[in-house]
């Protein structure tokens, strides 16, 4: 039943940053720009409302916003999985359906953050979230912001009992976990890199893309890895590989999205306006940053952050 969108949805997902106006309102004239920018560069595949989306410092309604705009505006052309989940269940079943009866592709489902629930409890959770809808779901694992670690065997309890989970997004550290996710859950399960460094990595082990926050800034370059290795140039995608680490290493000196949306901003792609509590670079890390856009030839579009 799901086997068409697993075949699609491979590759560099992009999880687009959430713009803000002066005001701080969400700007969706600039999430369509962004959206067309992704895919005109070569990205797989778009994600909204994750966390570099910035989705705990938007209302309900807004992410509504964010996920219908992203979907009208890709249109079919890449698949579109936005991030539905939160540490509310009641909202995380309503964003869920939503992104379903929008037409999303699939959904982006974190687990729950701050509430640090046992294994049980986050299987019962993601297995009455996926019960709830007959839209492919792809959890989102990434401990270290939600203090709780999906362990595999959960994962694969959850794979053997809803159809409908068809792959796990890890921003995990641990190397020996995200292989046991495919030994146990199988290799045609979806895995897909959230960790910058093991974009390369995942696939070599048979990952099934990732989902790059590095993708906002040379769409067209996080795109390549994937494209490289499924052509079976891997000395191509490796040279690859290190020549981001250097840009995705400046991209997380400081909590995502706040380097990110700098970066974005000294591009002039969008206004760099994070919500409060989250606020800007520090002075030394965005003069590191324009350093660092220079450095990949980005001069010309980068503004001098002191301007």
């Amino acid at each position: 039943m799901y086997e068409e969108i697993k075949s699609r949805l491979r590759g560099s997902i992009a999880p687009v940053v959430t713009p803000f106006d002066k005001n701080l309102e969400v700007d969706t004239k600039e999430i369509e720009n962004l959206v067309n920018w992704h895919i005109e560069s070569g990205s797989h595949g778009i994600s909204v409302c994750g966390t570099t989306g910035e989705p705990s410092s938007l209302s309900l309604e807004e992410r509504e916003l964010v996920m219908e705009t992203a979907i009208k505006t890709a249109n079919g052309r890449v698949p579109v999985a936005p991030g539905t989940g939160s540490a509310n269940q009641k909202e995380t079943l309503h964003l869920t359906k939503r992104a379903q009866e929008m037409g999303a592709d699939a959904a982006m489902v974190i687990v729950p953050y701050y509430n640090k629930p046992n294994q049980q409890a986050l299987y019962d959770h993601f297995k009455t979230v996926a019960n709830s809808v007959d839209l492919p779901i792809v959890i989102y694992n990434i401990p270290g912001r939600t203090a709780t670690n999906l362990e595999v065997k959960t994962l694969a309890r959850l794979v053997e009992d809803c159809k409908n989970i068809i792959g796990v997004k890890e921003s995990n550290k641990d190397f020996e976990h995200v292989n046991r996710v495919l030994l146990t859950c199988g290799r045609d399960f979806l895995l897909y890199s959230g960790i910058e460094l093991l974009c390369y990595p995942m696939l070599a082990i048979g990952g099934a893309g990732h989902i790059s926050a590095t993708a906002n800034i040379i769409p067209e370059k996080v795109a390549d890895i994937y494209n490289l290795w499924a052509k079976g140039e891997l000395d191509k995608a490796l040279d690859l590989h290190y020549k981001l680490m250097p840009l995705n290493d400046v991209l997380f000196k400081e909590t995502n999205p706040g380097p990110l949306k700098a970066a974005m901003g000294m591009m002039g792609k969008i206004n760099p306006a994070l919500r409060p509590p989250m606020g800007p670079p520090s002075e030394s890390l965005e003069r590191e940053l324009c350093e660092t856009l220079q450095s990949y030839g980005l001069a010309e579009q980068v503004i001098n952050p002191s301007s």
